[in-house]
């Protein structure tokens, strides 16, 4: 049984790659920051108690900020292969948290290559790197376009990808960097701009909300399903040696285009609820992304099954069946409390 360390388990991508890595009989193991409240909710699907002999998840605490426990802990679980999601993700966030972001987003991947080369473990490496990297960089964009980051988190990123190309060269480290577009689902963060978009309009939908408030929407992006993503991860490190590959569509859409088909499919125009706010402006923005992922497609064989369409539809039904079921719960409730008087 092959085993697996993931940092960002918790996250959008963490929960359906260790989705992915379960049903291929991996045995999977989480990294997982300690905090006062549960945050779980991704991956509570998977997990079982560690003392059932079955139990093929476990999930540690530890930081990325935090080189020695890395260490112990790669040590220790002697993965096989070594996804690195987790950082701070958010790139209107990394304006305001800039050397938070460089410390966990840039630093946080020293400290994993760091860990293993210490460590003298044999593994394969999987280091997150991001479009945000291209910034304006004029698109299509590839694994030979320039980097021109505009924002602390695309900064970060950049940091991040050379310095596991260093170490792939300088400490034959099997280690890969996946230039991923943007990619949604379901389960992506509520801060974000697609799921802003579909949690809003099903609340809109129910008549819970009024208005949804935006910054740019001029801005395209390439935007993917994150489950046809996490299987890109993972034939990234079952080649016989390290690369770098962009991931993406090949697909761009501004985000009033993602507002269009969204409200359109449930007979809504967007016009009439969503208003312009100054505040969700980047001070320096991204303008286009459209990815070139003919080397992907090439070599891993790798080709997305979700549309664009299909992806803005998943989303925008899922926030919906997710309202829809915590309102019954609460007129369950209330019914309950009424009948208690």
């Amino acid at each position: 049984m092959r085993k697996a360390l993931i940092t960002g388990i918790t996250g959008q991508d963490g929960s359906y790659l260790a989705e992915f890595l379960l049903k291929k009989g991996y045995e999977v193991h989480g990294l997982i920051r300690r905090a006062s409240t549960f945050n779980t909710e991704r991956i509570d699907h998977l997990y079982t108690d560690p003392h059932d002999p079955k139990t093929k998840i476990y999930l540690h605490y530890g930081d990325l900020s935090d080189s020695g426990q890395l260490t112990n802990l790669i040590y220790n679980i002697q993965p096989e292969e070594i996804y690195h999601l987790g950082a701070q993700s958010h790139v209107r966030v990394s304006f305001d948290m800039p050397e938070y972001t460089g410390d966990i987003t840039g630093i946080g991947t020293i400290r994993m290559l760091e860990a293993i080369r210490r460590s003298g473990i044999k593994t394969k490496f999987y280091q997150a790197s991001s479009s945000e990297m291209f910034g304006d960089s004029p698109p299509p964009q590839s694994e030979t376009t320039p980097f021109r980051p505009r924002s602390p988190y695309g900064a970060a990123k950049v940091y991040a990808f050379w310095m596991v190309a260093n170490y792939r060269e300088a400490y034959k480290i099997f280690a890969s960097n996946g230039i991923l577009f943007n990619h949604e689902s379901p389960r992506r963060g509520e801060t974000f701009v697609t799921r802003k978009i579909t949690r809003s309009l099903a609340r809109i939908k129910l008549g819970l909300e009024r208005k949804l408030y935006l910054g740019n929407l001029n801005a395209k992006r390439d935007w993917g399903f994150a489950g046809d993503y996490v299987e890109a991860m993972w034939l990234m490190l079952q080649q016989d040696e390290p690369d770098d590959y962009v991931i993406a569509t090949g697909e761009s859409h501004s985000v009033e285009e993602f507002l269009e088909e969204g409200f359109k499919y449930k007979g809504l125009d967007w016009r009439e609820h969503v208003e312009i706010d100054s505040r969700y402006f980047r001070p320096t923005e991204v303008e286009s992304l459209l990815g070139d992922a003919t080397k992907a497609r090439r070599k891993l064989l790798w080709e997305p099954k979700v549309k664009f369409k299909e992806l803005v539809k998943l989303m925008v039904d899922a926030d919906i069946k997710d309202l829809e079921e915590m309102k019954r719960c609460r007129d369950v409730i209330r019914k309950l409390s009424d009948n208690g008087k």
